[in-house]
């Protein structure tokens, strides 16, 4: 009896492990807006890093990851809890699964006594393994990129030049990279040469980048107007944000604003349906000179379901320019796999009906030539979609957002940060417009322009944003960090497993010399 509670109490536990690992892997999140302690990404992985190398186990390093996983995407999503609940937790599991394979990998090449050759190979290995995690969760049916471990660093210049090389997908290898140098300064003596010899390539790295990457020219400025009503909540919400938005709109007249933005869900109905708000929304156009970026949240008269659609009007009403949501958020606006899920809808908030989606992205001319890239809500966490319109021609690119069930939480301020990096990333100025905070705008270094509209705010402001010219290294090579990762791990699998066969190939005998007759020739057998 005495045995089981030493066992059970022993920090070596398997429930002390497992506890210790998520709360190590939650450690990160302190990185991100609101602490917003940028410079902790540094070493915040390296806890989680140790407990994983000292496994017993390359099993046991498997679920440390595991249970690390489900920490940090526990910790990043903490605030949907209110309107998830227990489903909050089981998605963490199932995306912490992702670090279940990194875990083994950090063991097999830290574990033990590494040579600083495999030291070496660590820090190549392990980051392109956290980078294919953040490219399979990419994927918007598993909640999309929120939460890269680059993200961390929207404000901190020499990171954003990094981003404009290759995107937030080189932030996260390098700060990998720094944290795997760290862990084994400190665990691992014989390797502290190769270690160093790493910090001084991220060190590099991170200096060619601020040096030589060309930085995006400006020419001209434009006056882009965000309109926040902030929280309208209660009968008939829809019909009185409108006006909100409508009497902040006036406000603006003689303002000189090229551009009004008004955030995700502003009009609440569908402009055919009721005209006489589109001949509202035309005259707000004639009053301020400007074209009004809408965005309707309703169902469609022209087809079927239920669509997001940003919507251009102009001085005679709705342009024709419109731009349905493309990727939507899992349990906010669908439900996948409903037949199997669709019990979410009764412990939460999920979605009741599964929103449509758009089928392209669209680059509006806003007048006087000045083209937009509009994307609504999560969108803008995913690089590859700013990528694809600053290709397209854009010139400023938009997210219009509502995080107003999330008010209170850290969600505004991470959205609004995301925006920093897309606009880094290509070098293309970005307003995040948001119906209750926090909207923001940034030039095309991802520098913010103008202050914060924070969730306490109900306003318009208008923002003179430097246009810019040129191509960033990221938007005309892609994501090509995440193809090196997945080379290297390839280059590295195939030499474990070359390693593997030499192992099990058995040894040679020694050599016996032929026995030999009487008469000195050698014995034929047989005979």
């Amino acid at each position: 009896m005495k045995s089981l509670a030493h066992r059970l109490v022993s920090p070596s536990a398997p429930w002390w492990r497992s506890a210790a690992a998520a709360l190590a892997g939650a450690l990160p999140v302190l990185a991100f807006p609101a602490p917003g302690l940028w410079w902790w990404a540094c070493v915040a992985l390296v806890p989680w890093l140790l407990l994983v190398r000292g496994a017993p186990t390359g099993r046991r390093a498997a679920y440390d990851g595991w249970c690390g996983g489900f920490g940090f995407m526990l910790a990043m999503h903490h605030w949907l809890l209110p309107n998830l609940h227990v489903f909050t937790f089981v998605l963490a599991a199932l995306l912490g699964a992702l670090w279940a394979p990194w875990g083994w990998l950090v063991h097999r090449t830290l574990g033990g006594v590494p040579s600083p050759g495999r030291v070496a190979v660590a820090l190549l290995v392990l980051p392109s393994g956290w980078l294919a995690i953040e490219l399979v969760r990419s994927w918007q049916g598993l909640g999309g990129p929120w939460g890269m471990f680059g993200a961390s660093q929207w404000q901190v210049a020499p990171a954003l030049r990094l981003a404009a090389v290759g995107g937030v997908w080189l932030i996260s290898f390098l700060l990998v990279a720094v944290n795997a140098a760290v862990a084994v300064l400190i665990a691992l003596r014989r390797a502290r040469v190769a270690a160093v010899a790493g910090l001084a390539v991220c060190a590099v790295a991170v200096s060619a980048a601020w040096a030589w990457t060309p930085r995006p020219g400006t020419d001209e400025r434009v006056r882009i107007a965000v309109v926040q009503p902030g929280v309208v909540a209660g009968a008939h919400s829809a019909d009185r944000r409108f006006d909100r938005e409508e009497e902040l709109t006036r406000r603006l007249a003689g303002r000189g604003a090229d551009l009004i933005v008004w955030g995700e869900s502003s009009v609440g109905f569908d402009l055919d349906e009721r005209p006489g708000l589109a001949r509202r929304l035309a005259a707000l156009s004639r009053e301020t000179g400007a074209g009004l970026l809408v965005n309707v949240d309703a169902r469609r008269s022209d087809k079927p379901g239920i669509y997001k659609s940003s919507v251009l009007v102009g001085p005679d009403g709705p342009t024709g320019d419109r731009y349905d949501k493309m990727r939507l958020v899992p349990f906010g606006e669908y439900v996948p796999a409903r037949s199997l899920l669709g019990w979410a809808t009764s412990v939460g908030e999920a979605a009741g009906e599964d929103r449509r989606r758009g089928s392209a992205q669209v680059v509006m001319d806003a007048g006087d030539g000045l083209m937009i890239g509009p994307m609504v809500c999560f969108e803008s966490a995913f690089p590859d979609m700013s990528r694809h319109l600053a290709e397209g021609g854009a010139e400023v690119l938009i997210a219009q957002s509502s995080t107003s069930t999330f008010q209170q939480s850290w969600a505004p301020r991470q959205h609004a940060s995301l925006a920093a990096l897309r606009a880094a990333e290509t070098g293309r100025p970005m307003v995040h417009a948001t119906l209750t905070g926090v909207s923001a705008v940034y030039d095309a270094s991802g520098a913010r322009v103008g202050p914060w509209l924070g969730t306490g705010a109900s306003a318009a402001y208008v923002h003179d944003v430097p246009l810019a010219h040129g191509s960033t290294p990221y938007v005309r090579l892609g994501d090509w960090p995440v193809y090196a990762a997945l080379l290297v791990l390839a280059a590295w699998g195939a030499a474990e497993g070359v390693r593997a066969l030499r192992l099990r190939r058995p040894a040679p005998g020694p050599r016996v010399p032929p026995a030999r007759t009487v008469h000195g020739s050698p014995a034929r057998p047989g005979r």
